[in-house]
This record gives C-alpha cells, structure tokens and sequence, in this order.
C-alpha cells in the first residue's frame, strides 16, 4: 500500500511539474507572440510614416495660382523658331523660297490693286483668296509690312526675317507696279486709248486734298482710315494662324480682313467724307511704290516736306495698326485659354 501511495504521488508531481512546464512554455511563447507583434507594430509604424512622407504632393498650388493671377504669362515669349537669327537663316535655302513667295504674291496684290482698283473690294476679296492660298506653303504669305511688322512685334518671327521680307515686299510692289504701267504706257503709245479714259488708281496725297475742299485738311480723317483698317487686317491674320492646317479656310479669314478694311474705308470716304478719289492703300510696301518713291519736287526740303504727310499716313501709322491687331488677337487668345501660335 504504501509503495503504491508513493508511486501515484510520483506521477501526480511529475503532472505537476509537466504542466508548469507547459505553462511556462504557453507563457513564454505568448510574450514571444506579444513582443512579436508590438515589435510588429512598432516597425510599421516608421513605414507608415515614411510613406506618408513620400506621398505628400509637391505644391503646384503656386503654379496654378500664378497661371491664374498672370493671364499674359509668357506673352512676350518667342513663339517662332528660337535658333533662327542673323548667322543660322542663310543656311537653309527655305529663306529663299520664302522670300521668292514674298516678291510674287506682294508684286500679285499690288497689280490687283492697281488693276481692278481700290473701290473694289468684291474682286479684291476673290483675289486675296487665290493668291494667299498660293503663296501659304513659301512664306506664310504675309504680303504686307502691315502683317510683318505685326508679326515681329509679337515673336512670332525672327528680326533678320522680318527685314528680309519687308525688302521682298517692296520689290515686289515694285514688279507689280512696273508691269502694270508698262502695259497702261504701252496702250497710250499705241493711241488706241486714251490718257483720260483709262487711268492708274494712284494715291492722292492727304496735304492735297486742302485744295478741293476749301481748306480743310484731310490729313488725319484718311490717316486714322489707314490706321483702323490695318487693325482689322492685322486681328483677322492673327486670328487665321490658327487654321494654318487648312490652308483654305486660313486665306478665306485672311482675305476677310482685307475686305472688311477696305469695305470701311470705301464706306467711310464716299458716305461720311465725300472723297472719291484713291486716299486709302493699307499696304506700305505699294504705297512706297506708287505714292511715294514717285514724288518730286524743286529741292530736298520741299521734297520731305511733300513725303512727311505721306510716310505719316500710308507708312507709319499703318504699321502701328498692324502691331496693334496682333497684340489685340495674342490678349484675347491668352484671357481665352487659348496657346498662341507662330
């Protein structure tokens, strides 16, 4: 008996010391688990920290709210070609075509105009079409210092190129001029016309009107016709930029603008002043031609002081109008939302 209570305390103590082994196991592995977790834990924590420290958006609300409170940002930017100057423009002899272009169609629109006159701007219209939609693909078909100067002003081209075509322009207007009077010559010679009955549209100086109207000085009502009227040329180009893909609906938009400037000025000469004569061109490069470069006089004083009114009106003041509609186009577009085109 007493051999058997001894062995059944044995296995009950040995029980005993099993489970305290098993429950310093369950213990130990449950702060194992705990410290698992908490280093788990811990760990994740910096991880989260750190992506919300890469996620966090660079500011571009500056970005936007400059856009916003500087519409005109970048509005004196170049938009032509930034490597063209003086030094790079002869090595590609598109400069030449261009300029080939620029002698034809300017020598075809003074010849139009000389032609079919300047109270015409039905045929003009036609005309402009054609002869914008043949010269696009050389030059842009400018045409007119008017859309040159307005083009520079607003960087669209280069300075080396705006000079080329201004003297691609005028002698072309000169070609055109010669070869209309030479056939207007050739015809009087022949005598089967008449001086009288046939005569060139040519300019009539703004100083000499003073003579047929009692005095008063046309000066300034003819040269604010040009001025406008190149502002409308001028906004309705720009404008066209726009639609350089489709070539016609370009030289329909560009042609507008001439005929809608010289729909004013014929409005505005025969119903609000009365003038019935040629006072208006909206071309500097043919007015240089036909209305000035012809002028003489007894003495160089007398000579610029005849030119002086007229480089005033049909010069000058045409170019300020041109760079005026370009710049009245590029704010509209910008306020738009629209990106400015070369």
């Amino acid at each position: 008996m007493a051999t058997s209570k001894a062995k059944s305390a044995k296995k009950s103590a040995a029980k005993k010391t099993v489970n305290k082994s098993t429950k310093a196991k369950s213990t130990a592995s449950k702060a194992k688990t705990t410290v698992k977790t908490t280093s788990a834990k811990t760990t994740k924590k910096p991880k989260v920290v750190a992506k919300e420290v890469i996620a966090e958006p660079v500011e571009e609300k500056p970005k936007i709210m400059s856009e916003k409170t500087h519409p005109v940002k970048e509005f004196f930017a170049r938009k032509g070609d930034p490597t063209e100057n003086i030094l790079t423009i002869f090595k590609d002899t598109k400069i030449v075509g261009a300029l080939i272009g620029e002698i034809i169609g300017t020598g075809l629109v003074t010849s139009v105009a000389l032609t079919l006159g300047l109270f015409n701007p039905l045929y003009l219209i036609f005309a402009y079409i054609g002869i914008i939609a043949a010269v696009h693909a050389l030059s842009g078909a400018h045409l007119n210092p008017i859309i040159t100067a307005g083009m520079m002003a607003s960087r669209r081209i280069s300075a080396i190129r705006g000079v080329l075509y201004f003297i691609a322009q005028i002698l072309g207007a000169w070609f055109g001029f010669m070869i209309v009077n030479g056939f207007y010559n050739a015809g009087i010679a022949s005598g089967n016309i008449a001086a009288e009955s046939v005569a060139l549209p040519t300019l009539v100086a703004a100083d000499n009107l003073t003579a047929a109207t009692e005095g008063f000085s046309f000066f300034w009502p003819i040269t604010m016709i040009e001025f406008v009227g190149a502002i409308i040329i001028a906004f309705c180009y720009a404008r066209a930029t726009n639609y350089r893909r489709g070539v016609f609906t370009f030289a329909a938009i560009a042609a507008s603008g001439v005929f809608l400037a010289m729909l004013f000025a014929v409005v505005i000469c025969n119903t609000f002043l009365g003038i019935g004569d040629n006072v208006f061109i909206m071309n500097p490069a043919a007015g240089l031609m036909y209305g000035l470069l012809p002028a003489s006089a007894e003495g160089f004083d007398a000579l610029m002081s005849a030119l002086m009114p007229m480089l005033v009106t049909y010069v000058i003041f045409p170019v300020l109008g041109g760079i005026i509609g370009f710049y009245l186009s590029d704010i509209a577009a910008k306020f738009r939302g629209e990106k400015l085109v070369a």
